[in-house]
C-alpha cells in the first residue's frame, strides 16, 4: 500500500465524529500523525482510542487562546505542521430569518466561519515552512440557495468559507500553500440524524440527491485525502462538490 501522507502532520477540527473522525482514520492509515480537536473532551478521547497515530487535544474553537494552544502543542510534539482540515461546524435550528436571534446568528458564524479563520491564522506560519495544505469543509448549502432550507446563518457561513478558500489560495500561493474546499451534501452523521428520524425522512433525503442516496462520512474523507496528497499537487483554490449531484439541480 502506498502511504499518501507518510511523514505528514495534520490537525483536524471536529475530529471526534462524523466526517472529521473518518478523515482522521484515513489520514492515519496513510501514514500521517494526526491531532484531532473538539470541545467535547470525552468524545474526543474515545475517538482517539479507536485510531492509530492520533492524539486528542480538547479546545473551544471560539476561543483564540485555545486554538493557538492546539497549534503550538501539535508543533511542539511533532516538530512541524503540514495539513489543516477545518471541519468543525454546527447546524442551527431551522428558522426563518426574522425568527433568528442575534445570539443564534453569531454563534453559528463564530464556530463555522471564525473558527476556520482562527485555526488558519495560527497554522499558516508553520504551513509556510512546509509548503502545507489547508482544506475547508464547507457545504453545498454554501454553493446555492435551497427552497425551504431556512438555515440562513449556516448557509452564510459556508458560502463565506468557499470564497475564503479562493482568497487564501491566492494569498499564500507564493508560499506553495495549497488551499482547497470540499462541499458535502447531506451526509449520514450525528449532525443530520435529527432530519433522518423516520423511513419517510430518509427516503425523501435520498431522493433529493440525483444519485439516489445521501453520502457516507468516509466518502467525504476520501475527497479530503485526495486534496491533501500529492495526487492533487497542482490543485489550489478548488471547490469540490461531493454531494451526489444535489448542487447541480
Amino acid at each position: 500500500m502506498v502511504l499518501k501522507l507518510k511523514g505528514k502532520v495534520a490537525i483536524i477540527t471536529g475530529g471526534s465524529r462524523g466526517i472529521g473522525f473518518e478523515t482522521a482514520k484515513i489520514f492515519s492509515k496513510n501514514g500521517a500523525s494526526v491531532v484531532i480537536t473538539s470541545s467535547n473532551r470525552q468524545q474526543l478521547e474515545n475517538a482517539a482510542n479507536q485510531l492509530t497515530n492520533t492524539i486528542p487535544i480538547s479546545a473551544d474553537i471560539t476561543k483564540e487562546e485555545e486554538v493557538k494552544m492546539v497549534v503550538e502543542e501539535t508543533v511542539k510534539k511533532f516538530g512541524k505542521l503540514d495539513i489543516l482540515v477545518n471541519n468543525a461546524g454546527i447546524f442551527p435550528k431551522i428558522k426563518q430569518l426574522h425568527e433568528i436571534s442575534e445570539l443564534e446568528w453569531n454563534k453559528v458564524l463564530d464556530v463555522n466561519l471564525n473558527g476556520p479563520f482562527r485555526f488558519a491564522k495560527f497554522s499558516i506560519p508553520y504551513l509556510q515552512k512546509t509548503s502545507g495544505t489547508i482544506i475547508n469543509v464547507s457545504s453545498d448549502a454554501g454553493l446555492k440557495a435551497y427552497e425551504g432550507f431556512n438555515a440562513d446563518a449556516y448557509s452564510a457561513s459556508k458560502a463565506a468559507l468557499v470564497i475564503l478558500t479562493k482568497c487564501w489560495a491566492l494569498e499564500y500561493a507564493k508560499d506553495k500553500i495549497r488551499v482547497n474546499c470540499v462541499c458535502p451534501g447531506v451526509v449520514d452523521t450525528e449532525m443530520t440524524k435529527p432530519f433522518l428520524k423516520t423511513e419517510k425522512d430518509r427516503k425523501f433525503m435520498d431522493n433529493d440527491h440525483p444519485i439516489g442516496r445521501i453520502g457516507q462520512p468516509d466518502e467525504i474523507a476520501k475527497s479530503v485525502l485526495f486534496l491533501t496528497s500529492e495526487d492533487s499537487s497542482w490543485t489550489t483554490g478548488a471547490i469540490l462538490a461531493v454531494d451526489g449531484g444535489q448542487s447541480t439541480k
